[in-house]
């Protein structure tokens, strides 16, 4: 799985150093999707939203990655969207209407199954 998510990384920064995206999200447990990114040379903050201390510390030390306590608890996909649009809109880095990049792996929880990007507008 781990090369998933290293395609994943590459396309999310491809993708994002030719759109007009604010920000972009890696919902990740051990923190691989944000280096992967972070290695690829880009002024879009990537934001390493984590339930784990652990991961936060360590994605903290990576090019370009701002590490967020975030721990999933929502299964609707609309209501997960959601709590990281209040996230970033509460912490100022983003505003309504601005597009961002979302990572993720569909089983939720477990390590290096990063399998998904996602193109969103972040609602207010």
């Amino acid at each position: 799985m781990t090369e998933f998510a290293h395609a994943i990384a590459h396309a999310v920064m491809y993708t994002a150093n030719h759109m007009d995206v604010e920000a972009i999200v890696a919902l990740t447990e051990s923190g691989s999707t944000p280096l992967w990114m972070s290695r690829i040379r880009s002024d879009i903050p990537i934001f390493a939203f984590t339930r784990h201390e652990r991961t936060r510390r360590r994605v903290a030390l990576y090019r370009g990655v701002y590490p967020i306590p975030f721990d999933i608890t929502h299964t609707d996909p609309a209501e997960l969207y959601r709590s990281i649009s209040r996230e970033l809109l509460g912490r100022g880095f983003v505003k309504p209407g601005d597009e961002i990049i979302l990572t993720l792996g569909e089983l939720s929880g477990v390590s290096g199954a990063t399998n998904t990007m996602k193109l969103l507008e972040v609602a207010e």
